[in-house]
């Protein structure tokens, strides 16, 4: 958002780089969501209905807030650590919400604007998009689970696990995605001339067969990624490297029929306060094969590993089905001990 590619290239040593991630310009789809609503709009892709304020129409959001139906989403139009979105079950709290991210800047510069949204009812899921500026290939769905609570319930975190494939998602809703909202979001980048080579994370609710996009996304998402990386078959450095280079016509994607389950563990706390220097014990007995660990908040010290954030690790398994590999998940964070350690044991719920 802050231009890095521009730096990077504007530096002679650097010029020829091959980088994979957009500029600033196309960044900002996932810097400023007032900016990507308008670019929706302006491209007539399906999203929730919307209002943007700031300080000068104070009052107005207010008042905007009151005339909406239950529940209501605020969000802080900057980037904020994937915590930027509130969704008020009352109207008290959404007032209340709406004063501190606006007059007390909850999120510093980030909630300078406030995005007054719609709430969107349905199933959530995330789509990635190669595009290098020409061609796009559309990378395996996923779903993640963002509450940290089971049976979807409290605060929203960077995410608590997360499930590929989906198995509502068919061809009909597959080809209503691509017509709908990829091809129009590749289109609308194009007509506007923003130069795009990296990958495009499009944040979807379906309900009824039909999608509506909640955000976009300029990188990778987590937990999401952790589980699509494991069924693509296709080199993924090759895949990087045609989307930085603009050869993405030249490659076909090869994807694995298999599933593939992630559950991630926290601190004790997260999102609110936790805390760090737990000593992990159990992950030397982990096999590789088919289930595996990938470190979030973890740290080396001296001879052992310790906890070091919030989202610590996230145990990864591929199977035939999702009700498998959840097991096999599941069976490797068992095996693993912190003190204060939680996670969601109701991950892909729904497709077990």
């Amino acid at each position: 958002v802050n231009g890095i590619r521009e730096n990077l290239l504007a530096r002679e040593e650097l010029s020829k780089l091959a980088i994979f991630g957009p500029g600033a310009a196309g960044a900002i789809l996932e810097g400023s969501k007032d900016y990507s609503k308008l670019f929706m709009q302006r491209h007539e892709i399906p999203t929730a209905n919307y209002k943007t304020f700031t300080e000068s129409n104070y009052e107005e959001g207010e008042a905007y807030i009151l005339a909406q139906s239950l529940p209501v989403v605020l969000k802080a139009d900057g980037l904020a650590a994937g915590k930027g979105v509130i969704i008020c079950h009352n109207y008290a709290d959404a007032v209340k919400e709406y004063d501190n991210l606006l007059l007390h800047k909850a999120f510093g510069d980030a909630s300078a604007k406030v995005v007054i949204e719609q709430f969107l009812t349905g199933i959530e899921m995330s789509v990635f998009v190669l595009f290098d500026g020409e061609n796009y290939l559309i990378l395996p769905e996923a779903k993640d689970y963002k509450r940290v609570g089971e049976g979807c319930t409290g605060l929203n975190t960077g995410g608590m696990g997360a499930v590929s494939p989906l198995s509502f998602c068919d061809k009909s809703l597959k080809k209503h995605i691509e017509e709908k909202i990829v091809k129009p979001t590749i289109n609308g980048l194009i007509s506007e001339n923003i130069d795009y080579k990296g990958v495009i994370f499009i944040g979807l609710i379906v309900e009824d067969g039909a999608a509506k996009v909640i955000e976009y996304n300029c990188r990778f998402g987590d937990p999401e990624t952790e589980v699509i990386l494991p069924r693509i078959d296709s080199d993924i450095v090759e895949l990087l490297w045609a989307t930085a280079t603009g050869k993405l016509a030249a490659i076909t994607l090869r994807v694995s029929d298999k599933a593939c389950a992630g559950v991630v563990a926290v601190s004790g706390g997260y999102p609110g306060d936790y805390e760090k220097g737990a000593e992990i014990k159990g992950m030397d007995a982990i096999g590789w094969d088919d289930s595996r660990i990938y470190h979030a908040g973890t740290k080396a010290m001296d001879s052992i590993t310790v906890s070091n954030g919030g989202r610590v690790l996230v145990a990864v398994s591929l199977a035939d089905t999702i009700t498998s590999a959840l097991k096999m998940s599941y069976e490797t964070l068992d095996a693993i001990a912190y003190d204060d350690m939680y996670y969601r044991k109701d991950i892909g719920y729904e497709f077990v």
